[in-house]
């Protein structure tokens, strides 16, 4: 799909399809960002595929279209992301530290290949020298010749270990983009990318080591009702909050992300369904138990809670089925009375 999305923008259609993409933004009330306008671009390009599918239902909740939403789906969702830059940066840097490693070595090689024909040189004279001033001027010509090349070899050496510093300064900051691009910008937990390699990652995993894994789906109650009331930056210190609990009892190897909008995930790899249960409760209870308040004006928001849904994962199940269990039981939680947690059902049933 991003292809074809690329091919239109450089096709005769492409100003047609900017005019929609800003009459669309435009009638959902979207500032028309960089970012947005991109994001907006995919969504009219492919409407039934997961970024069109997670705009919609944006749009059907009236969810705020902040910065914060923005950067998480672009991370997420966007076929480039801001991560190709960093990489063709980083490209850069490398193959010029690399050109210079080479012509230091070139350099080098070329010193050392002619102070060995220096030195044949000099041998077959000294066993025909027996003048003294002869002996003293091949002397001198092999101490300067010798001289040249351990200067050559301390300049490669200086290159190497610059171009080594650099290199792993480059690593450095490669990763930092890497967990930045894995990361949501709001609450600092990982985000669908990362929660997706993650749950396929841990379904392998349990499935070679014959371990069990257990995955929750939660979703905070009513939260529309906090944005409509108070607005969108007091829905975003909700976010957080619940963000924050969750990252407490998420010491590895469990794992927490923010799944989309109001949903957060938890990852459970080897760990009895007691502890999982009395973590989501914990969690549950947590929660509930602080009163918020706003912070520009200090009104009191009421109790926030969660409802959660959790699935064990069966032998030969994949992530998806799991998640898709997961997602059933949360269904029931929302439609039980909310503020609960629902074990999925079904649990004897093989996935496909």
């Amino acid at each position: 799909m991003a292809a074809q999305v690329e091919t239109t923008l450089r096709g005769p259609d492409s100003y047609s399809l900017a005019r929609r993409v800003i009459e669309a933004m435009e009638a959902a009330e979207v500032w028309p960002t960089p970012v947005n306008f991109e994001l907006w671009l995919y969504y009219l390009g492919e409407p039934d595929g997961p970024l069109g599918r997670e705009i919609q239902r944006l749009l059907e909740t009236r969810e705020p279209f902040s910065e914060a939403t923005a950067d998480m789906l672009a991370a997420e969702y966007l076929p480039r992301g801001r991560l190709s830059e960093e990489i063709r940066d980083a490209g850069r840097v490398l193959d010029r530290e690399l050109s210079s490693v080479a012509d230091a070595i070139s350099d080098a090689h070329s010193s050392n290949v002619a102070f060995s024909a220096t030195l044949a040189e000099a041998s077959a004279n000294i066993e025909s020298a027996d003048d003294p001033e002869q002996l003293k001027i091949l002397v001198t010509g092999l101490t300067a010749a010798t001289h040249q090349v351990q200067a050559e070899n301390a300049s490669l050496e200086q290159r190497l270990d610059t171009s080594t510093q650099e290199v792993a300064r480059l690593r450095e900051h490669l990763e930092l983009v890497r967990r930045d691009a894995m990361t949501d910008a709001l609450t600092n937990l990982a985000n669908r990318k990362a929660f997706d390699i993650q749950l396929e990652s841990a379904a392998d995993a349990a499935e070679s080591s014959a371990t069990p894994l257990s995955l929750a789906v939660l979703d905070i109650d009513h939260f529309k009702r906090f944005n409509d009331t108070w607005g969108h930056q007091t829905g975003d210190q909700v976010l957080r909050y619940v963000g924050s609990v969750l990252a407490r009892v998420s010491p590895e190897p469990r794992f927490a992300a923010r799944y989309g909008g109001e949903e957060f995930a938890l990852i459970f790899p080897a760990e009895k369904t007691t502890a999982v249960l009395a973590a989501l409760e914990c969690v549950r209870k947590e929660i509930r138990s602080r009163a918020l308040r706003r912070r520009s004006t200090n009104d009191d928001l009421g109790a926030v809670t969660i409802s959660i849904g959790f699935a064990e994962r069966l032998p030969g199940e994949t992530a998806m089925s799991l998640l898709e269990r997961a997602d059933a039981a949360l269904y029931e939680s929302k439609h039980g009375g909310r503020d609960m947690t629902t074990r999925a059902r079904n649990q004897q049933q093989a996935a496909a």
